[in-house]
């Protein structure tokens, strides 16, 4: 385990319970975490995307504040939905977002997951090609959102510009080097890790595995991690990939630990339906931090990935969060191999 950092959905809720109240204090409290868990150690500061919702879902403006506070930490996505982009302004964004930060945005994009809406997608101006599906218009804008951050020159410059061009067809600006080795596709399924692995990009898995063949989650996720670096040897890839997985772990060392989490000490698998299809959901890690330390040294995904993604209960508030990650870094970190 070389990396460890945190992943915030950035819920938000009117109510008196919630530390996170509004748009603003969910947005503004991703900044503050992200400086914390930075002075912690840290190694990555992540924020999910959805739309239509109370949670966090332009993922840009976040990105940069957290790059113009922050000067180490990585920063990130797990995952936006590519189904609502415009592949060329997210290639400016992404690329703008990047320079501020110094070239350390690490990109999860995907499919996306259910939303609040249905077909949300087609509220933003975008609908699948004929013959196509919703899952083939994310791959496709994918594909040039790859070409396009990657830096290729492609568009006709004005013979006669308000200012001087540079020699030959135009890419799109900014610029940031470096930026597509540092994208990510978040994968549900094994055979969507192999497609991962060709492509050339790193591969992101969450807590959710949309398929299930009986086995524990964690040795099927293990299974689609080896999918996807075998994929990725057989396509000749020069660089090696990198890996994360998601968990949700909550060392039991205070009263407040006991209180929100003491109750996941028993937390198992679940198996249930997605879309249509069976799904296998993996269990919430809570324990004292001897026993956490032995149910995680089994966890073979854990083990097979380099970047371990902490998720974070956000309503909770910066303070019990940063809390939550020190615990990890301290009680159980060391045990996974991490430094």
């Amino acid at each position: 385990m070389k990396k460890i950092g945190f992943l915030s959905f950035g819920h938000w809720s009117p109510s008196p319970h919630s530390q996170t109240r509004s748009a603003a204090d969910a947005l503004l409290q991703s900044i503050d975490l992200a400086v914390a868990a930075e002075e912690l150690g840290v190694d990555g500061a992540y924020f999910r995307v959805h739309h239509f919702a109370r949670q966090l879902a332009s993922p840009f403006p976040l990105l940069a504040a957290v790059g113009a506070r922050t000067s180490r930490i990585e920063i990130g996505t797990g995952v936006i939905d590519m189904r609502y982009e415009n592949p060329l302004y997210m290639a400016e964004d992404a690329g703008a977002a990047d320079l501020i930060a110094g070239g350390r945005l690490q990109l999860g994009v995907s499919r996306g997951s259910p939303e609040q809406v249905i077909d949300g997608y087609r509220y933003f101006g975008y609908a699948p090609s004929e013959g196509s599906d919703h899952a083939d218009m994310a791959r496709e804008h994918l594909r040039v959102f790859l070409e396009v951050v990657d830096g290729r020159e492609f568009a006709q410059p004005n013979p006669r510009p308000m200012f001087p061009n540079p020699p030959g067809l135009l890419r799109v600006e900014p610029y940031s080097p470096g930026l597509r080795e540092r994208i990510w596709w978040g994968a549900g399924s094994r055979a969507t890790a192999e497609w991962t692995g060709r492509q050339g990009l790193n591969l992101m898995s969450s807590t959710l595995l949309t398929e299930d063949t009986g086995v524990p989650f964690h040795q099927l996720q293990a299974e689609q991690v080896q999918r996807f670096r075998d994929a990725w040897a057989e396509a000749g890839h020069e660089r090696e990939p990198r890996v994360s997985v998601s968990r949700s772990i909550f060392p039991i060392v205070s009263d407040a630990d006991r209180a929100y989490f003491g109750h996941e000490s028993r937390s198992q698998d679940q198996v249930g339906h997605l879309e249509g299809g069976p799904a296998r959901f993996g269990k919430t890690y809570a324990d004292e931090p001897d026993r956490l330390v032995a149910a995680l040294v089994e966890d073979e995904a854990v083990a097979a990935a380099d970047t371990l993604l902490l998720t974070v209960p956000n309503q909770l508030g910066v303070d019990y969060n940063a809390h939550v990650l020190e615990s990890v870094l301290t009680h159980v970190a060391p045990a996974l191999g991490w430094r």
